[in-house]
């Protein structure tokens, strides 16, 4: 399977705020970003996408994408769209201390985020074997994608950065996995 996974856009959020699975507007036109990303994506690829409008407005660019709840970002509950500040040091700590499994009041933990991610990853795995695929969607579920394809364990899914509007390709091979980083 070749997988290109790309992050949706900047969004139009104030520097320190929480957002997750809140559907916020984005900062800028997609133009710039379909542009740049059309030349680098298969023709043939099957599209996937968040449900939340930052992914699938791209998605929807690039071609007829399918939607998937399964890819929405991780859900922060009362936390969304609050400031850091107003969440309180003593609430950030304790995530903190407990990055994977910590759940903010009425929202979801990492691993909980991941399970669903990789609900989908497996069904994707045996569904299309040997395709091309895009997947639009948000920091989160893409750490989750290729941080399991590479074998890394999950603390270390955090450490992965996916840049705005920009594409990540992972050839997954039966031989093993090989990630390719295009960003131009």
């Amino acid at each position: 399977m070749d997988l290109h996974l790309i992050r949706h856009p900047e969004v139009a959020v104030a520097p320190g705020t929480c957002y997750g699975a809140s559907d916020v507007a984005l900062a800028a036109p997609i133009d710039a970003a379909v542009a740049h990303l059309r030349p680098l994506l298969p023709t043939d690829a099957a599209l996937f996408a968040s449900p939340l409008a930052r992914a699938h407005l791209l998605a929807e660019a690039l071609g007829e994408p399918v939607i998937d709840e399964r890819l929405r970002e991780i859900s922060f509950g009362d936390w969304e769209l609050q400031t850091y500040e107003a969440i309180g040091k003593a609430a950030l700590d304790r995530w903190a201390d407990d990055p994977l499994d910590h759940r903010p009041p009425g929202g979801e933990s990492a691993s909980e985020m991941s399970a669903r991610v990789l609900a989908f990853l497996n069904e994707l795995q045996a569904q299309r074997q040997g395709e091309a695929v895009v997947i639009v969607a948000h920091g989160g579920p893409l750490r989750v994608i290729a941080g399991h394809l590479l074998g890394l364990p999950p603390a270390r899914w955090l450490t992965l950065d996916f840049a705005h509007a920009r594409l990540t390709r992972i050839q997954v091979e039966t031989w093993g996995t090989t990630l390719k980083l295009f960003n131009r």
